[in-house]
């Protein structure tokens, strides 16, 4: 059986990369398509084609002529100011089609994206299924332990995370002694993270050494060909600023950018990286 090519659909930051690069590691014939002013200028390293905010035309286009079976999205996104768009004809062609999906939370919006290509022959499947090396297996990652105290903090966390993603609103949490100090929003993990900085400077949150953690996992009924969480060098970083102890992710749905670099950076900066199960209720 033949394996269909599989085009990119790059946003912003290092994700689509490691995705291209995890695919072609695969046995995938592979083309990026770079969302303009969002997509790395690294997707030159591949074969690839730069798509602006309205040319939907083209880009169904260019699926039909690079002979696309699969996609994926992937990469960070700014929504745009519509008013700025210029619509190439197959856009206005779509116009109300694509009005109407752009109303609603992620989820939704996602959702109908999906079934906007797949109408079109387009199979939308999960950087998980095409670059399985970036994925978070259980266990323990790293040489740092989590302790018997950190438990608590990692249950708690999570239980957060699982009423963010039930109001589709996030996929992060952080908990220290036994309560949720933070949750993330619309602006991201990062901006979570040093939220719990700021407070710690200002006093509003204290604690001596390295004390809590930082859980991230999927949305209850998220769908993972779409925004799966990831981590990466990054999250490391802001996590050592902020003084927690730890990350807890969700094995098998969260993405580890980097794998060796990440966890390098946690063990030298004394922080716990742990993958665990976990157990989704209806």
């Amino acid at each position: 059986m033949t394996v269909p090519r599989l085009a990119i659909l790059a946003g912003g930051g290092a994700l689509p990369i490691a995705v291209a690069d995890g695919a072609l590691a695969e046995g995938r014939e592979v083309v990026v398509f770079g969302i303009d002013g969002e997509a790395s200028d690294e997707i030159a390293r591949f074969r690839h084609h730069t798509i602006r905010w309205g040319e939907i035309g083209k880009l169904l286009d260019l699926l039909k002529r690079e002979e696309i079976g699969e996609m994926v999205f992937c990469g960070s996104v700014t929504r745009p100011d519509f008013s700025s768009i210029r619509l190439d004809f197959g856009a206005i062609v779509h116009l109300p089609r694509i009005l109407a999906m752009m109303v609603g939370g992620d989820d939704t919006v996602l959702q109908r994206v999906i079934t906007f290509f797949e109408e079109r022959g387009i199979r939308i499947v999960g950087a998980h299924q095409v670059a399985s090396g970036l994925v978070a297996r259980p266990g323990v990652l790293g040489r740092i332990l989590p302790q018997r105290r950190h438990d608590e903090d990692i249950a708690c966390a999570f239980e957060a995370v699982d009423l963010l993603g039930r109001l589709d609103i996030g996929q992060a949490a952080v908990a220290v002694g036994g309560r949720v100090v933070g949750v993330e929003g619309v602006e991201g993990t990062d901006r979570l993270v040093r939220r719990i900085i700021e407070m710690r400077q200002i006093g509003r949150l204290r604690w001596k050494g390295r004390e809590g953690v930082l859980v991230k996992a999927a949305k209850v009924q998220q769908d993972l060909r779409v925004d799966m969480p990831v981590i990466g060098p990054a999250t490391i970083e802001v996590v050592s600023q902020a003084d927690l102890a730890g990350i807890a992710i969700e094995a098998g749905r969260v993405l580890i950018l980097e794998r060796e670099a990440t966890i390098d950076m946690a063990d030298k900066a004394g922080i716990f990286l742990v993958a665990r199960q976990r157990k989704i209720d209806p």
